[in-house]
């Protein structure tokens, strides 16, 4: 929790060479997160973020190009370092399709968030998604105000273009950091109070997170998954989790939207699965489910009944 320096990275130098060049008899924790221009696969990634334990850096993909991005390719992939971060589907999008790096062993505190309140007998509702604000400010975790998130969100709005400006301005440097600097406390707190099967799942939803938006002519595949334990965990038999993709005929996707959203909040309400759009970042035919297998093929019916013929 305490302030680290923070680094703006041009170079592959002067990142640590432990991630550069992970070692699997060295495994290591860090958080990440990254910053863009309407940040998705068509969006433009500026900034990559990396916290360690005794530094932040800020990896500049504006003034370090490819170059600097590939040389993170093995790090990012790497099942030796894990990468906690909060909502890493457009991160991962944007990293896929703008520099082929395929995001892997990622510890998504959303995610996490969401399975410990499950723990704690909370009822599953659809898209009960904590941001990370709230997240911050939860005293159990982190109980850290960030009222300046918001103001860079006002900013954002009136220029959408505001983390591609260089030179960097002292509240872009600050705000990058802050982004992450907490991800690791948050973490080692979040750890110790997940079951074995809660940790399970989160490894899984993860890195099918992960995959969510990455869909192209080669589908996104990251590292293999774990698969369900054969025998009981903490007194409940796993079920094998999944993603499906469906594609929505031209002109459809209204249809299953509905008016206000009516119509795929009554999908989500009956299916217990999290139901993703592309929406206006793209892609915009294809929705995306995620959940156990029983419950995702439900609302694969489901939506495809929507766009058939009466």
């Amino acid at each position: 929790m305490s302030p680290v320096p923070v680094h703006i990275v041009t170079h592959p130098a002067q990142l640590p060479t432990s991630f550069l060049r992970p070692n699997p008899h060295q495994p290591f924790v860090i958080g990440f997160d990254c910053e863009g221009v309407d940040l998705a696969r068509y969006g433009r990634l500026c900034v990559m973020q990396l916290a360690f334990d005794n530094a932040v850096y800020l990896v500049d993909a504006v003034l370090g190009g490819n170059a600097l991005m590939q040389s993170c390719k093995l790090g990012l992939e790497s099942p030796y370092i894990i990468k906690v971060c909060h909502d890493c589907k457009r991160d991962s999008e944007a990293l896929y399709f703008q520099y082929n790096i395929k995001l892997n062993n990622v510890f998504d505190t959303q995610i996490a968030f969401s399975l410990l309140e499950e723990q704690r007998g909370k009822n599953w509702m659809p898209d009960d998604y904590i941001s990370f604000v709230d997240l911050l400010a939860d005293e159990r975790y982190c109980g850290v105000a960030y009222d300046e998130k918001e103001e860079v969100r006002m900013l954002l709005r009136k220029d959408p273009q505001f983390w591609a400006h260089r030179p960097w301005t002292v509240m872009m440097k600050r705000v990058a950091a802050d982004d992450v600097r907490f991800l690791l406390c948050i973490y080692e707190r979040m750890v110790k109070s997940l079951t074995d099967l809660s940790k399970w799942r989160l490894h899984v939803r993860s890195s099918l997170y992960c995959q969510c938006f990455c869909v192209g002519a080669d589908c996104f595949l990251g590292g293999p998954l774990p698969p369900p334990p054969e025998q009981a965990v903490d007194g409940e038999l796993p079920q094998e989790e999944v993603l499906a993709v469906v594609d929505v005929p031209c002109g459809k996707m209204g249809l299953v939207i509905g008016r206000k959203g009516s119509s795929i909040l009554s999908i989500k309400q009956c299916c217990r699965a999290d139901i993703f759009i592309g929406g206006q970042k793209g892609p915009p035919d294809k929705i995306f489910v995620i959940g156990v297998v029983k419950e995702v093929r439900k609302a694969e019916a489901i939506l495809r009944g929507k766009f058939l013929p009466n």
